[in-house]
Protein backbone atom coordinates (compact mmCIF):
# COMPACT_ATOMS: atom_id res chain seq x y z
CA UNK A 1 0.00 0.00 0.00
CA UNK A 2 1.48 3.18 -1.07
CA UNK A 3 1.65 5.59 2.34
CA UNK A 4 -1.00 8.71 0.43
CA UNK A 5 -3.60 5.44 0.23
CA UNK A 6 -2.88 4.66 3.48
CA UNK A 7 -3.25 7.78 5.03
CA UNK A 8 -6.42 8.50 3.05
CA UNK A 9 -7.77 5.15 4.94
CA UNK A 10 -6.68 6.07 7.98
CA UNK A 11 -8.15 9.73 7.95
CA UNK A 12 -11.22 8.25 6.82
CA UNK A 13 -11.40 5.66 9.57
CA UNK A 14 -11.20 8.86 12.12
CA UNK A 15 -14.16 10.64 10.26
CA UNK A 16 -16.30 7.49 10.89
CA UNK A 17 -15.17 6.96 14.20
CA UNK A 18 -17.49 9.42 16.49
CA UNK A 19 -16.07 10.22 20.32
CA UNK A 20 -18.16 9.88 23.01
CA UNK A 21 -19.34 13.92 23.63
CA UNK A 22 -22.37 15.02 22.10
CA UNK A 23 -22.65 15.74 18.44
CA UNK A 24 -19.09 14.45 18.01
CA UNK A 25 -21.23 11.69 15.51
CA UNK A 26 -21.78 14.78 13.11
CA UNK A 27 -19.11 14.41 9.91
CA UNK A 28 -17.74 17.59 8.83
CA UNK A 29 -16.01 17.81 5.42
CA UNK A 30 -13.85 20.89 6.26
CA UNK A 31 -10.26 20.49 5.31
CA UNK A 32 -7.93 21.18 8.17
CA UNK A 33 -4.49 22.59 6.88
CA UNK A 34 -1.78 20.13 7.45
CA UNK A 35 1.85 22.12 8.19
CA UNK A 36 5.29 21.31 6.18
CA UNK A 37 8.37 20.29 8.49
CA UNK A 38 10.03 24.07 7.73
CA UNK A 39 6.71 25.35 8.96
CA UNK A 40 6.33 23.05 12.42
CA UNK A 41 9.69 23.77 13.64
CA UNK A 42 9.19 27.85 12.43
CA UNK A 43 6.34 27.77 14.79
CA UNK A 44 8.09 26.62 17.35
CA UNK A 45 10.51 29.81 17.13
CA UNK A 46 7.45 31.83 16.92
CA UNK A 47 6.52 31.71 20.35
CA UNK A 48 7.84 32.14 23.75
CA UNK A 49 10.66 29.88 24.70
CA UNK A 50 8.03 28.01 27.69
CA UNK A 51 6.11 27.11 24.52
CA UNK A 52 8.49 25.85 22.42
CA UNK A 53 8.24 22.31 23.41
CA UNK A 54 4.34 22.07 23.63
CA UNK A 55 4.33 22.96 20.39
CA UNK A 56 7.19 19.72 18.96
CA UNK A 57 5.59 17.16 21.45
CA UNK A 58 1.98 18.22 20.72
CA UNK A 59 3.01 17.56 16.70
CA UNK A 60 5.45 15.03 16.82
CA UNK A 61 4.02 12.57 19.44
CA UNK A 62 0.72 12.99 17.81
CA UNK A 63 -1.25 14.31 21.48
CA UNK A 64 -4.54 15.29 22.15
CA UNK A 65 -5.08 19.09 23.40
CA UNK A 66 -6.63 17.50 26.79
CA UNK A 67 -3.96 14.79 26.76
CA UNK A 68 -0.67 17.27 26.10
CA UNK A 69 -2.33 19.94 28.80
CA UNK A 70 -2.52 17.08 31.45
CA UNK A 71 0.79 16.03 31.55
CA UNK A 72 2.69 15.74 34.24
CA UNK A 73 6.59 15.37 35.12
CA UNK A 74 6.14 11.21 36.05
CA UNK A 75 4.85 11.01 32.99
CA UNK A 76 7.97 11.84 31.53
CA UNK A 77 10.86 9.96 30.53
CA UNK A 78 13.08 12.75 28.87
CA UNK A 79 16.56 9.83 28.49
CA UNK A 80 14.43 6.99 27.58
CA UNK A 81 12.25 9.40 25.34
CA UNK A 82 8.96 7.95 26.36
CA UNK A 83 5.73 9.90 26.81
CA UNK A 84 3.24 8.61 29.36
CA UNK A 85 -0.47 9.39 28.39
CA UNK A 86 -2.97 8.16 31.19
CA UNK A 87 -5.01 10.76 31.88
CA UNK A 88 -6.18 13.71 30.01
CA UNK A 89 -8.39 17.67 30.96
CA UNK A 90 -12.05 17.93 29.85
CA UNK A 91 -13.66 20.80 30.43
CA UNK A 92 -17.12 21.06 31.58
CA UNK A 93 -19.14 24.46 31.65
CA UNK A 94 -19.96 25.66 35.24
CA UNK A 95 -17.76 23.14 36.58
CA UNK A 96 -13.69 23.82 35.26
CA UNK A 97 -11.36 21.54 33.89
CA UNK A 98 -11.33 17.88 35.32
CA UNK A 99 -8.15 15.87 35.11
CA UNK A 100 -9.62 11.70 34.41
CA UNK A 101 -8.40 8.81 32.39
CA UNK A 102 -8.98 8.95 28.66
CA UNK A 103 -12.18 7.76 27.26
CA UNK A 104 -11.00 4.67 25.74
CA UNK A 105 -8.22 1.92 26.24
CA UNK A 106 -6.47 3.39 23.31
CA UNK A 107 -6.13 6.59 25.01
CA UNK A 108 -3.84 5.12 27.35
CA UNK A 109 -0.36 4.54 25.54
CA UNK A 110 3.20 4.98 25.69
CA UNK A 111 4.65 7.37 22.56
CA UNK A 112 8.26 7.60 21.84
CA UNK A 113 9.12 10.96 21.49
CA UNK A 114 12.20 11.36 18.16
CA UNK A 115 15.69 11.87 18.94
CA UNK A 116 15.63 14.97 17.40
CA UNK A 117 13.09 17.21 19.82
CA UNK A 118 14.47 15.70 22.94
CA UNK A 119 17.02 18.03 23.89
CA UNK A 120 14.09 20.30 23.22
CA UNK A 121 11.80 18.97 26.08
CA UNK A 122 14.67 17.72 28.70
CA UNK A 123 15.51 22.23 28.67
CA UNK A 124 11.94 22.52 28.67
CA UNK A 125 11.52 20.07 31.79
CA UNK A 126 14.61 21.56 33.74
CA UNK A 127 13.33 25.43 32.72
CA UNK A 128 9.99 25.20 33.39
CA UNK A 129 8.79 22.37 35.47
CA UNK A 130 9.01 21.47 39.40
CA UNK A 131 10.91 18.73 40.43
CA UNK A 132 7.21 17.39 41.93
CA UNK A 133 6.05 14.49 40.10
CA UNK A 134 2.79 15.36 39.72
CA UNK A 135 3.89 19.45 38.30
CA UNK A 136 2.13 19.97 35.07
CA UNK A 137 4.64 19.94 32.32
CA UNK A 138 3.38 22.68 30.21
CA UNK A 139 1.81 25.87 32.45
CA UNK A 140 0.95 29.66 32.83
CA UNK A 141 4.06 31.56 33.98
CA UNK A 142 1.80 31.57 37.27
CA UNK A 143 1.82 27.75 36.97
CA UNK A 144 -1.81 26.86 36.54
CA UNK A 145 -3.11 24.65 34.12
CA UNK A 146 -3.68 25.87 29.99
CA UNK A 147 -7.67 26.29 29.21
CA UNK A 148 -8.02 25.96 25.80
CA UNK A 149 -10.00 29.39 25.96
CA UNK A 150 -7.15 31.43 27.10
CA UNK A 151 -4.58 29.08 24.96
CA UNK A 152 -4.22 32.22 22.75
CA UNK A 153 -3.43 34.90 25.10
CA UNK A 154 -1.12 32.94 27.02
CA UNK A 155 1.19 31.16 24.00
CA UNK A 156 0.04 34.21 21.62
CA UNK A 157 -0.90 31.79 19.38
CA UNK A 158 -3.31 34.07 16.81
CA UNK A 159 0.24 36.66 16.40
CA UNK A 160 2.63 33.38 16.39
CA UNK A 161 0.25 31.81 13.18
CA UNK A 162 -0.40 35.27 11.30
CA UNK A 163 3.83 35.68 11.06
CA UNK A 164 3.97 32.18 9.88
CA UNK A 165 1.64 32.67 7.41
CA UNK A 166 -1.52 30.28 8.35
CA UNK A 167 -3.74 32.27 9.94
CA UNK A 168 -6.21 30.06 10.48
CA UNK A 169 -4.47 27.25 11.86
CA UNK A 170 -6.09 25.68 15.20
CA UNK A 171 -3.90 24.09 17.91
CA UNK A 172 -5.49 20.62 17.26
CA UNK A 173 -4.17 21.07 13.75
CA UNK A 174 -0.92 20.42 14.84
CA UNK A 175 -1.67 16.92 15.84
CA UNK A 176 -3.17 16.34 12.88
CA UNK A 177 0.10 17.64 10.58
CA UNK A 178 1.99 14.94 13.26
CA UNK A 179 -0.23 12.16 12.21
CA UNK A 180 -0.23 12.98 8.78
CA UNK A 181 3.90 13.33 9.16
CA UNK A 182 3.72 9.75 10.83
CA UNK A 183 1.69 8.33 8.64
CA UNK A 184 4.34 8.88 5.58
CA UNK A 185 7.02 7.27 7.27
CA UNK A 186 5.06 3.87 5.75
CA UNK A 187 4.25 2.47 8.85
CA UNK A 188 1.15 0.04 8.86
CA UNK A 189 -2.34 1.31 9.89
CA UNK A 190 -2.53 -0.23 13.19
CA UNK A 191 0.54 0.94 13.85
CA UNK A 192 -0.20 4.35 13.61
CA UNK A 193 -3.61 4.14 15.42
CA UNK A 194 -1.61 2.79 18.15
CA UNK A 195 0.31 5.71 18.37
CA UNK A 196 -2.31 8.22 17.78
CA UNK A 197 -5.15 6.63 20.64
CA UNK A 198 -7.52 5.96 17.97
CA UNK A 199 -10.19 3.63 19.18
CA UNK A 200 -12.63 1.92 16.70
CA UNK A 201 -15.18 -0.48 17.70
CA UNK A 202 -15.64 -1.43 14.27
CA UNK A 203 -11.92 -2.41 13.88
CA UNK A 204 -10.84 -3.14 17.92
CA UNK A 205 -9.51 -6.60 16.60
CA UNK A 206 -7.37 -4.86 13.57
CA UNK A 207 -6.10 -1.72 15.12
CA UNK A 208 -4.36 -3.43 18.55
CA UNK A 209 -1.27 -3.66 20.40
CA UNK A 210 1.07 -2.29 18.05
CA UNK A 211 4.60 -3.32 19.39
CA UNK A 212 6.73 -1.02 21.43
CA UNK A 213 9.90 -1.61 18.17
CA UNK A 214 7.14 -0.40 15.84
CA UNK A 215 6.39 2.89 17.70
CA UNK A 216 9.70 3.85 18.03
CA UNK A 217 10.47 2.83 14.33
CA UNK A 218 8.11 5.65 13.46
CA UNK A 219 9.04 8.36 15.53
CA UNK A 220 12.98 7.40 14.37
CA UNK A 221 11.43 8.26 11.13
CA UNK A 222 9.90 11.33 12.19
CA UNK A 223 13.49 12.60 14.14
CA UNK A 224 15.57 12.04 10.72
CA UNK A 225 12.80 14.14 8.93
CA UNK A 226 13.05 16.92 11.56
CA UNK A 227 16.83 16.63 11.51
CA UNK A 228 17.13 16.92 7.79
CA UNK A 229 14.87 19.95 7.74
CA UNK A 230 16.94 21.65 10.43
CA UNK A 231 20.06 20.86 8.58
CA UNK A 232 18.39 22.20 5.16
CA UNK A 233 17.58 25.80 7.08
CA UNK A 234 20.97 25.71 8.89
CA UNK A 235 22.29 25.55 5.32
CA UNK A 236 20.15 28.48 3.58
CA UNK A 237 20.50 30.84 6.43
CA UNK A 238 24.89 30.71 5.91
CA UNK A 239 24.06 29.90 2.31
CA UNK A 240 26.65 26.97 2.09
CA UNK A 241 25.88 24.23 -0.38
CA UNK A 242 26.75 20.10 -0.62
CA UNK A 243 28.86 21.07 -3.75
CA UNK A 244 31.98 20.30 -3.50
CA UNK A 245 34.62 22.83 -3.78
CA UNK A 246 36.64 22.49 -7.32
CA UNK A 247 39.96 21.12 -7.31
CA UNK A 248 43.16 23.27 -7.40
CA UNK A 249 45.83 21.98 -9.69
CA UNK A 250 47.89 19.24 -8.58
CA UNK A 251 51.22 20.11 -7.37
CA UNK A 252 54.17 17.99 -9.19
CA UNK A 253 52.83 16.98 -12.54
CA UNK A 254 55.04 14.83 -14.59
CA UNK A 255 57.10 16.32 -16.83
CA UNK A 256 57.56 16.10 -20.15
Amino acid sequence: MQPAQQEVEIFELLRKNPCRIPGADQEKSAERPVLALAQVLNLAELVDERYRALILVTTFACLRWGEVSALQRQDIDADAGVIRVRQTFTEVRGVGLILGPPKSRAGLRAVSVPVAIRPTLREHLAAFVDDNPEALVFTTPSGRPIWRGNLNKVIGWSAAIGKLGVPGLHFHDLRHTGNTIAARTGASTRELMARMGHDSSQAAMIYQHATSEADRAIAQAVSDAVKAERKKAKKAATGTSDKPEAKGKKAGRKRG
